[in-house]
C-alpha cells in the first residue's frame, strides 16, 4: 500500500478512500471470515465479501454465481420485450425478430463474457437465451435445446463466448502485455496459488 501510494503522489494522482474496498481471496476457506485491516492515507479500507469491478460482481472462490444470479434479471425483461414484439400487435418477422435477439438479449447475457465463461455456473445465463430463440423461431418448447441456435442461424454461446476471449487471450500472449509474465509462469507458480480448471490461456 505504501509503493501504491507513492505512485499516486508521484503522479499527482487522487484516489477516493470512500469509494475503495478491500477484497481477499484466499485457497483455503478456513480464512474466509478472518478480517483485515488496511489503512491507506490515514483511513482503513472497509472489507467487502462481494466486490463489484466494472460490472461484474466478484466472489471469495471467484466462481461468479452471485454476479450470474444478479446479472440474470436483465435478459429476461429483455426477453419479455422481445415476447410483446412476437405478439398478435405487432407480428414482426423472424429476420427482424433475430436481430433485436442478438442487439437485446445475447449482448446483455454476454456482458463482460470473457471473465466468467468458464464458470461452473454458466447455466444460470442458458434460460432466457433459449426463450428468446424459441420466439424467434416459433417452435414449441420440447424442440431439443442444442438445435434451437442452429435453427435461428445464431452461433451457439460457448462458440460466442470464445469467440469474445481468444482476441484478448492472444493479446496476453505477447511479450509487452502486462499478464505475459503471469500466464507464461504458470507452472512454476506457487504451489499454494490456486489454478483454474479452465486456465484463461488454453483458449489461445
Amino acid at each position: 500500500m505504501a509503493t501504491i501510494g507513492e505512485y499516486l503522489q508521484t503522479w499527482k494522482l487522487n484516489i477516493s478512500t470512500t469509494k475503495t474496498v478491500l477484497a481477499v481471496f484466499l485457497f483455503n476457506n478456513k480464512e474466509a471470515k478472518r478480517e483485515l485491516k488496511v489503512n491507506f492515507i490515514t483511513e482503513t479500507l472497509p472489507l467487502c465479501s462481494e466486490p463489484k469491478y466494472l460490472g461484474v460482481t466478484l466472489d471469495l472462490s471467484l466462481t461468479y454465481r452471485r454476479h450470474l444470479e444478479s446479472f440474470l434479471k436483465k435478459p429476461i425483461s429483455r426477453v419479455a420485450l422481445l415476447r410483446r414484439l412476437a405478439g398478435s400487435g405487432w407480428g414482426a418477422g423472424a429476420t427482424n425478430l433475430r436481430t433485436v435477439t442478438l442487439v437485446l438479449v445475447h449482448s446483455t447475457a454476454e456482458y463482460r463474457a470473457p471473465v466468467w465463461c468458464h464458470s461452473a455456473h454458466t447455466r444460470l445465463i442458458h434460460p432466457p437465451t433459449k426463450d428468446a430463440l424459441r420466439i424467434v423461431i416459433g417452435c414449441l418448447r420440447p424442440t431439443p435445446a442444442d438445435n434451437l441456435p442452429i435453427l435461428a442461424g445464431i452461433q451457439p454461446a460457448g462458440l460466442r463466448w470464445n469467440g469474445a476471449t481468444l482476441p484478448l487471450a492472444r493479446h496476453t500472449m505477447e511479450p509487452g502485455h502486462l499478464l505475459h509474465s503471469v500466464l507464461t509462469s504458470l507452472s512454476s507458480a506457487d504451489p499454494l496459488r490456486p489454478i483454474s480448471r479452465h486456465p484463461f490461456e488454453s483458449v489461445v
